[in-house]
């Protein structure tokens, strides 16, 4: 099984514990997955059936409100300024298919000024065109083989392999995520891509709510429903298509909203928050993502609380060994789209992730699709490996495990072609 680490403060540093196989040992036995009755997104709280779509949308944020209080928590009105400076950019990018350029956005609020750097390309059409928007995990630099992309300062997670150390990026990183985001395939499709490193937005350890966006609101007094980590970077992505809807190149009503494992749930509640994402992408999400939490299989709702503090509302630690008493499951997160089109993605794999549980949770969304004459998910049982399946949901497991790969991204365009 893949190791996990949590922070843990020492004196004004972090350092990083592992958390060893011996500390909980996941289910992957579909056997001893527990017996279990999913709540209906179709039924009200007070028993009463959703016939229309006007009673849909009462339900939907009464669903809504469930999710806000009991796991990801409450976040705040955004009442601040934006203002967008132009870093570079580079018109004739991909020997002039392309412009890329850099924009520090500013969120400044209360006298305080938090900088984030986007990482945009776009294909160099007079019309125009739609767009994927995503978090990426370790700076934008990850994503460029020149030195005009800069090293991002804020706080990084540790990881040899991309170069990271002493929770600081460094340039032994630049370019080796490429790879997971091909812009120059995205490009050729006629899509935009935009990214930005999810630790400018709320670094992932747990600070006590005292930095990145939610520093932005230090008035703010927390309770058992405020705003986690995935919230803040859920609402992060808000902020950004607050900028983007002032880019000329871009058809701000053709954006979908892109995440892998943590920064997949953290898409999926952007989604669900935010209705300008006209299309939501959840790859490899998992536990508090797309699968759904009754199955306890793989990460479960007491170890991802437990290993992550700063992820979820307190609130959700009630359930703790207690799935069967939540109001909600996750396949309720994804009815949240409906109308827009979502696409959840597993890996065979990545069994940690429960792709089962994920595909599953498409299949129960689906009756609200068909209340709007919309093709949920097309089959009810799994697909084979590497044979999507797309109506309004769209699922595949691929050969592999977790990560954001080419192959993902192949069915990412094509679902997008498809509802775009």
């Amino acid at each position: 099984m893949r190791n996990f680490c949590i922070s843990l403060l020492v004196g004004s540093g972090i350092f990083f514990q592992p958390i060893q196989a011996q500390d909980f040992e996941p289910n992957y036995e579909e056997g001893l997955v527990p017996s279990y009755s999913l709540p209906d997104p179709l039924l009200f709280a007070n028993g009463d059936t959703v016939t229309s779509l006007e009673e849909w949308n009462s339900r939907r944020q009464e669903i809504f409100k469930i999710f806000e209080k009991e796991v990801y928590g409450k976040s705040p009105e955004w009442d601040g300024e934006l203002e967008a400076e132009v870093l570079f950019v580079n018109p004739d990018f991909m020997d002039g298919k392309a412009t890329r350029k850099g924009i520090r956005l500013h969120l400044k609020r209360n006298g305080q000024d938090l900088p984030l750097d986007l990482l945009i390309f776009y294909p160099n059409t007079r019309k125009s065109v739609p767009a994927f928007l995503g978090l990426n995990f370790y700076g934008n630099h990850t994503l460029a083989t020149d030195s005009q992309v800069v090293v991002p300062t804020a706080w990084i997670r540790n990881n040899e392999t991309m170069g990271s150390s002493d929770n600081k990026a460094s340039e032994a990183g630049r370019g080796k995520r490429i790879s997971n985001w091909p812009y120059e395939k995205i490009v050729a499709r006629g899509y935009g891509l935009v990214s930005l490193y999810y630790g400018e937005l709320d670094p992932d350890f747990d600070d006590g709510f005292q930095n990145g966006v939610h520093g932005l609101f230090p008035e703010e007094s927390r309770d058992a429903a405020s705003w986690g980590s995935v919230a803040g970077w859920a609402w992060g992505l808000s902020r950004v298509m607050d900028y983007l809807e002032t880019e000329s190149w871009l058809n701000s009503e053709k954006v979908a909203v892109l995440g892998h494992s943590r920064l997949g749930k953290a898409a999926l509640w952007a989604g669900a928050m935010d209705d300008r994402f006209a299309l939501v992408i959840s790859n490899n999400s998992g536990c508090g993502g797309a699968a759904l939490s009754r199955r306890q299989y793989g990460e479960t709702v007491a170890r991802i609380n437990r290993s992550f503090p700063h992820w979820f509302a307190e609130n959700f630690n009630q359930y703790n060994e207690r799935e069967m008493e939540l109001p909600i499951d996750q396949h309720q997160l994804l009815a949240l789209m409906a109308p827009r089109p979502v696409y959840v993605a597993s890996g065979v794999e990545d069994r940690w992730a429960d792709p089962k549980g994920e595909f599953l949770s498409c299949v129960a969304a689906s009756p609200v699709y068909r209340l709007f004459d919309l093709e949920g998910m097309p089959v009810s049982s799994p697909p084979a490996v590497n044979h999507p399946e797309m109506g309004h949901i769209g699922y595949h497991v691929r050969s592999g495990g977790h990560g954001l790969l080419e192959y993902d991204w192949m069915q990412y365009l094509d679902f997008a072609d498809l509802h775009f």
